[in-house]
């Protein structure tokens, strides 16, 4: 799926660059040491790399976390001893490195965590969907909020993940705390009020799923459940931060969790996807040999109690590239959102990616429903069959690109299980072809209803996924699309006249209820370039207002029986954080709004695709 793995994330870029740079450096100066490994990539900063202007931004001590323990660790650990890290962090950030670094100011509470007697009995968001069913709702009570408090929204605090240029997780809010993860892999707990800081864990790699809390054994302790982009599975207390326990949900090299976790009677349930699409953009790479992976685990020891690979078969040889590098299939079907959980059934359903390499599978682009006892898939829904793709078919060699490639538009979103007043339940899921699918959850996936909303594409037709309240659905249109479709290349430029818009649609019939227009890029400041009104990022709605965001860093809420803006914040600025960090927004995609509590909590600074970085978690109240 090429929203994560070939958006050419700093990992991959680094990995090229190792490939073709080759053995180790001698002592040089920061500047011939950046020159020699790090030069090619982000002088050009294609896709997601950073450019050199943007790493001139950072913290000399941010730089070498990054190439010690964060994203640029391939190249770092590998091309670089400790000193020329060193050298190469003062360089770009014209300032000398200290080894006590700790990531700039974290204004630290001044009084310890306070635990509630029932932790769940306050308002809270928790996970990414905030529920089993994945609707990305909240009450009106939970929320806080009216529909006219939404007009009065005004900016509160902001909150600077230190030395960082780009924030990928949603925020948790449980027990008036937000515990939510970064790009160096800290797991951050602040307070909800004032967004000061309880403390941080450090996790082995970068931290972009959704935190996901519950009461655990007979003592109800309280844990904390996430995942890193290396694949690790952690429990941690959510009041002390001890590591409880740490288990790797795949031994594949490029296996990464993205999505939230599930939680049912002791069970944690995961899915798991992979990095490899877009390792595959390497004509020396053996593409392709993972497979979407779903786990149910004992969330009290960390035991797998069931492991489900979305394709039954192993990845054999299936021929030779033109250069007689072998070609590995099938692949792919991967897990790139949170599982949905249906009591009812005793099952959960899945969303999964294209297949990487040839043969394609039935299981590709679909929703696959499991039994919750035993991991065996039930039933399975294809939404588009014979999407085989990885990054090679659009950039570079394409010598790792299948026969008669797909369009790479896959069931990226979590499936919604909804019970409409009528007593009818629905399964609806959004596709990246642009279509919303409603299955029948009691007739095993039978098909209800199908409607095509937005154009798709490889960042197109329904991204991070829609919301409902129970009445209607609510799904926002992406359709990002660059100039020249140079999405991979140096020069790459988000075209400001496709992508973004509103829908709320009918979830008995499919029927568009209301359409919103998408926003404009028109007369902005700063970089018209990288300016998208794609609306990639998850919807979330309360009673009378549907929150999405763009990429545009436009942040609107519409009202839920009209379609009209009723309040809109543009997060592309500088800001004062109350660390005292330097905090910067830019793009909003994949985490979507949080509302807990009369209070609205948003990620800002997603940057993928010539899209604006950032590093700021913001909150706004009411007046």
């Amino acid at each position: 799926m090429i929203r994560q793995s070939i958006r050419i994330s700093a990992f991959l870029v680094l990995y090229l660059s190792f490939s073709l740079a080759g053995g180790s450096v001698s002592a040089e100066t920061g500047s011939d040491i950046y020159d020699k490994q790090c030069a090619s990539c982000h002088d050009n900063a294609a896709g997601r790399t950073p450019t050199k202007k943007m790493l001139n931004d950072l913290s000399a001590g941010a730089i070498v976390t990054a190439m010690e323990t964060g994203v640029m660790r391939v190249i770092g650990q590998w091309n670089m001893d400790g000193p020329q890290r060193v050298a190469v962090a003062e360089y770009l950030s014209g300032e000398k490195y200290t080894a006590n670094w700790q990531g700039g100011k974290t204004n630290i509470c001044e009084s310890p965590i306070k635990t509630s007697a029932d932790t769940f009995g306050k308002a809270h968001w928790n996970g990414w969907g905030n529920s089993d069913e994945n609707m990305r709702y909240q009450d009106a009570s939970s929320a806080g909020l009216t529909k006219d408090d939404v007009g009065k929204l005004k900016l509160k605090w902001a909150f600077a993940f230190p030395g960082e240029s780009n924030v990928e997780s949603q925020p948790t809010v449980v027990d008036g705390r937000i515990y939510i993860g970064s790009k160096t892999g800290k797991m951050y707990v602040l307070d909800a009020d004032t967004g000061c800081t309880y403390w941080t864990f450090q996790a082995d790699n970068s931290i972009k799923n959704a935190a996901l809390l519950k009461e655990v054994g007979p003592e109800k302790r309280l844990v904390a459940f996430f995942g890193d982009i290396g694949g690790w599975i952690y429990a941690i207390d959510a009041v002390t931060s001890e590591l409880i326990w740490k288990i790797r949900g795949d031994t594949h090299p490029a296996a990464r969790i993205v999505g939230g976790f599930q939680h049912h009677e002791g069970a944690l349930y995961v899915g798991i996807t992979s990095l490899e699409e877009g390792l595959a953009i390497d004509p020396t790479y053996k593409c392709c040999s993972f497979r979407g992976t779903i786990l149910k685990i004992d969330a009290g020891t960390g035991r797998t109690i069931w492991q489900t690979y979305t394709i039954d078969e192993q990845p054999v040889a299936q021929g030779e590239t033109t250069r007689g590098q072998a070609m590995v299939g099938p692949s792919g079907a991967t897990v790139w959102s949170a599982v949905t959980i249906d009591k009812k059934l005793n099952r959960i359903y899945a969303a999964t990616s294209d297949n990487y390499s040839a043969p394609a599978t039935d299981s590709s682009d679909s929703i696959v429903a499991l039994s919750m006892e035993t991991g065996k898939i039930e039933w399975v829904y294809q939404g588009l069959a014979g999407d085989a793709w990885n990054a090679s078919c659009q950039n570079g060699t394409g010598e790792n690109c299948p026969d008669d490639a797909g369009p790479d538009e896959d069931m990226g979103s979590s499936p919604m299980l909804m019970e409409l007043p009528s007593g009818k339940r629905i399964l609806a899921a959004g596709q990246k072809t642009g279509v919303l699918h409603a299955m029948d959850p009691d007739d095993n996936g039978k098909l209800l209803w199908q409607k095509k909303l937005a154009e798709g594409g490889i960042l197109g037709g329904i991204e991070w996924g829609p919301a409902n309240d129970g009445r209607q659905i609510y799904v926002a249109a992406a359709d990002a699309t660059w100039r020249d479709q140079k999405f991979l290349s140096a020069d790459t430029e988000l075209n400001p006249e496709t992508g973004g818009g509103m829908f709320a649609v009918d979830p008995a019939t499919g029927n568009i209820i209301w359409e919103a227009p998408p926003g404009s890029c028109e007369g902005r400041v700063e970089s018209p370039n990288k300016c998208s009104p794609a609306q990639n990022a998850g919807v979330t709605v309360i009673p009378g207002a549907v929150f999405s965001g763009a990429l545009s860093g436009v942040l609107k809420a519409y009202d839920t029986e009209t379609g009209e803006i009723i309040w809109e914040y543009d997060t592309l600025r500088d800001y004062t954080s109350v660390s005292g960090a330097k905090a910067r927004g830019g793009a909003l995609d994949g985490p979507g709004t949080v509302i807990v509590d009369g209070t609205v909590f948003v990620t800002s600074g997603y940057a993928k695709f010539g899209a604006h970085g950032g590093n700021v978690l913001l909150a706004f109240t009411a007046e």
